[in-house]
């Protein structure tokens, strides 16, 4: 009985180091070869695409792929150079109207420091003269300490922001150089897809290659799942938003709607980003009825994702609506607003591996009934 308690946890402590092993050589191999991952995950999610253009026009699979490719570049350039367009316009309309607006921001404050701040400080000064000698020293001392920290914070995050910057301008050609890489990485993988599947067959056992195979199709289910689910929350923001500044009348409407259904890929503080200064700088200015109108459309687009984003998931991926919401929970709670999005990924892999049996198979192995 002890030497099949002993055989088990041998068997364990294998399965474990193998585990452990494999995360760890995927973490650090990622860390070489992220171009070529790309490119995987690329050609993946265009091979339908380019077998239908194959099939239907009957043209080699590498010319299919070139098409392809050059559609998707182009389409991402189309999309960017109307970003790019929209910010110029957007910001030209800015240079036009925030100095009017500055001015009214700077009256206001002058008003709220001659109304308030000037007799606030007179009480204080006043309270101050009739404090001892030690109490003004003690009071003057941490006023110094006060005024030192906040230099200190600020120099540094003025040196961190410098320091940056030669980063920031070093990665440009990094970048450069992943987007070539991933995009041949993209053709070649595309071009020999089928090629390359017949050729992991081909060293797979049999019961690896069916559970290989299951766990394949359950991703892929669930990747274009989560690509539509995110994509169908983007766009409801997106025309909650522009209905919301359509009635607001606000100018530029659609370019704010397609700005804020583009942050909303960070939930939670993505419409933030774009709303929160915006109501703040209306309510400060004066303008608190366009400041409330704004602050109702945040409230219901805040209100609406969060009731939806875990319904819309677990539709599109195949979960529990009550597992969604954990994920994403433990996710945010683990690793921050990143967490939202491989929370739902990491339950999405593990409900995979279930329903291809692998943690029945390795079960099985350790307690000694069925190799893996």
């Amino acid at each position: 009985m002890n030497v099949l308690y002993l055989q088990r946890a041998m068997r364990g402590f294998i399965v474990a180091v193998f585990i452990i092993a494999g995360l760890y050589a995927c973490y650090h191999l990622f860390a070489l070869t992220y171009p070529f991952v790309f490119g995987i995950i690329i050609a993946f999610m265009i091979n339908p695409l380019i077998a239908f253009i194959e099939d239907r026009t009957k043209m080699p699979r590498g010319a299919a792929v070139f098409i392809v490719l050059i559609l998707l570049v182009a389409i991402i350039g189309a999309l960017l150079t109307l970003l790019v367009a929209e910010i110029v316009s957007g910001t030209t309309y800015l240079a036009g109207v925030v100095p009017q607006h500055f001015e009214t921001l700077v009256i206001y404050f002058e008003t709220i420091f001659a109304r308030q701040i000037i007799p606030f400080y007179e009480r204080i000064n006043s309270m101050f003269d009739d404090l001892g000698t030690d109490q003004q020293e003690t009071i003057l001392a941490n006023i110094q300490n006060v005024g030192e920290q906040v230099a200190s914070n600020v120099g540094a995050f003025i040196r961190s922001f410098l320091e940056n910057i030669p980063l920031i301008i070093a990665w440009l050609p990094n970048a450069a150089t992943v987007i070539i890489f991933s995009l041949l990485a993209t053709f070649f993988i595309s071009k020999d897809w089928y090629k390359l599947q017949r050729l992991f067959g081909r060293f797979l056992p049999g019961k690896a290659k069916k559970s290989g195979k299951t766990v394949f199709e359950e991703l892929k289910k669930a990747l274009f799942g989560f690509v539509k689910a995110q994509a169908t929350l983007i766009s409801i923001t997106t025309v909650i938003v522009l209905a919301g500044l359509l009635i607001l009348r606000v100018e530029y409407a659609i370019t704010i709607a397609l700005l804020i259904g583009l942050v909303d890929l960070l939930p939670y503080l993505g419409t933030g980003l774009v709303f929160v200064p915006w109501i703040v700088y209306l309510a400060l200015s004066g303008s608190l009825p366009l400041a409330i109108g704004l602050g109702i459309l945040y409230m219901i687009v805040l209100i609406q994702r969060q009731l939806m984003e875990p319904k819309i998931l677990s539709s599109n991926i195949g979960l529990d609506p009550l597992a969604t919401l954990i994920a994403l929970f433990v996710g945010f709670k683990l690793i921050g607003f990143l967490g939202l999005l491989i929370g739902p990924v990491v339950v999405v892999i593990i409900n995979t591996l279930y329903k291809a049996g692998v943690f029945y198979d390795i079960w099985g192995f350790i307690m000694g009934k069925k190799e893996v």
